[in-house]
């Protein structure tokens, strides 16, 4: 081991000493194990070798994103990601760039690793004037050839011959400014086998401008018999589905279709999901092993509402269990979809990462993916950090992902109970009866206002006096109001909880003008206000409503009638972001509540999942 790699190790095991040290909350990106690059990291993809290994490839440079020196290092971990060794450079940094490399293992142990390979060392191509000066974009790893080398020792070394992979024309190719003579594309799908057959995705791309590229779509590079031959040079390739045109948008769309994420379902039906500037994400199924699909529809949840999601990836994930798991970033809709500048401001917010539960359902066409409700799945203290481009592995009954936020990547273990939550979501019917620190239930005999003792609510940022200076820290800690609301007894500007002191301090759970729930939070120097859609409460009918103060990723959010608020139509987040400063919301020793309003309440001393939110409501209003 070089002496750069001994340092970098060492900093990354100083890393995470540090993060698990200040922070006990596994979402927190920081409590992540690292995996150790140069600089720049991205697409770190994981595979468990024949040894017992797993085997990470990434995209790393010493500079940033694009630049010159950006190339493939492989690393193994025989400790589920705590540290990693063998490192090894697919391709060297002083080569021309190679990028977004993708793992595939053949049955007889044989590993393969696919990746763009700027192999003519072409310093510019034409793009769009503006933005590029005279024309030129000189980033130039989405473009070239694409190819592989494989591991025939589980990834400790790598063929010297460098494979290039035949990429039949489409529409977008010959529409660009090279005719098609040049190729521009990536990849970010991981690779899958099924029936014998490798698959790898492409994402193809049509041109460079406002906000990189200008339009895309997506195809399937499929090998009958890669995994079987012994000579690479033997394999042959085509390209996927049928036809000259990949996978677009739903009719009416706009041109960005890419970074397609694909599964294989139980019947032998191909999933894929996919990023677009629509303000949701894609999604088809093909029936015939790619060679056709469905017409492109949005992603929605069970029930049929869409689904929100930026230009980021979003990726699924076939658990062993059967069931899928499926990333994405939980806003968007029409404020992106609609804004003038959607190519390039849909790239932001990736900071929380939600993730649903799938399970299958049957269909005239075959089986279909039914998404859950979302939970937050990550997050960083700081929210312009972005996080993406994940791998889920499975291990001894454990679950992991991994993520990065291009100068970092990590490998985390995710809560199995949390995420059996997910998958129970569809069917549970039981109170959450934990952590509760008030139950309350309406009187028929009494009207008007009661007043009963407040509950005491965690803190949320406190003084550490342990240190010489005594700074802030934040603890993590949340709590939840769970209530059931009468609205044909609550009007406009109603409060219908109130615990704020004489000075304002405390919380307040009013009913707005906008006939929305809205939570007020005060703890003497800062203020909070957060509130569910507007509308979303249909007037004369009863509601279970749970309200989340989650101080992990300091949000807000609220359940109400066992969806999770998304803000609809009339807002791009449904859930809002608080003060990491806000102290406490403690305030009146007496609870004042609007008892012809509120039948129910149950106030717990944590963040509620939504999972947990789901099982209340369905146990409180009995269906």
């Amino acid at each position: 081991m070089g002496r750069y790699s001994i340092l970098t190790t060492l900093l990354a095991i100083l890393l995470d000493l540090a993060a698990h040290a200040q922070t006990a909350d596994w979402r927190n990106i920081s409590t992540g194990h690292v995996i150790p690059d140069e600089s720049y990291s991205d697409q770190p993809y994981v595979v468990k070798t024949d040894d017992g290994a797993w085997l990470c490839v990434l995209t790393t440079a010493a500079g940033h994103e694009g630049t010159s020196g950006q190339h493939i290092i492989a690393q193994r971990s025989h400790d589920k990601g705590k540290t990693w060794v063998d490192r090894v450079a697919v391709e060297p940094a002083d080569g021309p760039e190679a990028s977004y490399s993708v793992l595939l293992k053949a049955p007889n142990g044989r590993i393969f690793v696919f990746y763009n390979h700027n192999t003519d060392n072409i310093r510019w191509v034409h793009g769009d004037n503006p933005p590029y000066k005279d024309g030129k974009v000189k980033r130039v790893d989405s473009q070239g050839h694409f190819v592989f080398k494989y591991s025939d020792d589980h990834g400790k070394t790598w063929s010297a011959e460098r494979y290039d992979i035949p990429m039949r024309m489409f529409e977008i190719d010959r529409s660009n400014p090279y005719g098609g003579e040049i190729k521009f594309f990536w990849n970010v799908g991981k690779a899958f086998s099924h029936n014998g057959k490798a698959y790898v995705p492409i994402h193809k791309v049509g041109g460079f401008g406002e906000g990189f590229f200008t339009s895309s779509e997506g195809a399937l590079l499929c090998s009958d018999n890669l995994l079987a031959v012994a000579d690479p040079r033997d394999a042959v390739w085509r390209t996927l589905p049928d036809g000259e045109i990949g996978l677009r948008t739903p009719e009416g769309g706009g041109p960005i279709a890419e970074e397609q994420s694909f599964t294989v379902l139980s019947d032998g039906s191909f999933f894929c999901v996919y990023r677009t500037i629509d303000g949701h994400a894609a999604y088809s199924y093909s029936r015939d092993e790619g060679h056709t699909w469905d017409s492109p529809q949005y992603m929605r949840y069970a029930d049929g509402r869409l689904m929100k999601h930026p230009r980021a990836a979003n990726f699924v994930w076939r658990c062993e269990n059967g069931k899928y798991l499926y990333w994405f970033h939980n806003h968007g809709g029409r404020f992106i979809g609609e804004h003038p500048q959607r190519r390039s401001m849909s790239y932001q917010d990736r900071n929380p990462v939600w993730l649903a539960g799938g399970i299958e359902m049957d269909s005239p066409a075959g089986k279909v993916i039914r998404w859950s409700e979302p939970e937050i799945l990550f997050y960083d203290d700081d929210p312009f950090i972005r996080m993406s481009y994940p791998d889920l592995i499975e291990e001894d009954g454990a679950y992991y992902i991994t993520e990065t936020q291009k100068d970092l990547a990590r490998v985390h273990e995710v809560d199995n109970a949390w995420l059996e939550g997910l998958w129970t979501q569809f069917a549970t019917k039981t109170k959450h009866a934990d952590d509760a620190i008030l139950q309350w239930k309406r009187d028929v005999a009494k009207r008007g206002k009661v007043t009963i003792d407040a509950p005491v609510l965690p803190e949320l940022f406190r003084r550490d006096t342990k240190p010489v200076d005594q700074p802030g820290v934040r603890t993590g800690k949340g709590f939840s109001v769970d209530m059931v609301l009468d609205m044909a007894a609550a009007k406009t500007g109603d409060s219908l909880l109130n615990a704020l002191d004489g000075t304002g301090k405390g919380w307040l759970v009013r009913l707005n003008d906008r006939n929305a729930i809205e939570l007020v939070l005060n703890d003497g120097q800062t203020q909070v206000a957060w509130a569910s859609t507007p509308g979303s409460l249909a007037v004369g009918k009863p509601h279970h409503i749970s309200i989340v103060v989650d101080g992990g990723p300091n949000v807000i959010f609220f359940v109400v009638n066992g969806k999770l608020d998304d803000g609809g139509t009339t807002r791009q987040f449904g859930w809002g972001r608080f003060s990491p400063y806000f102290r406490s919301a403690n305030g009146s020793s007496g609870l004042r509540i609007a008892a012809e309003k509120v039948d129910a309440l149950t106030v717990y001393g944590k963040a509620l999942t939504v999972s947990q939110a789901i099982g209340n409501c369905r146990s409180e209003m009995n269906h």
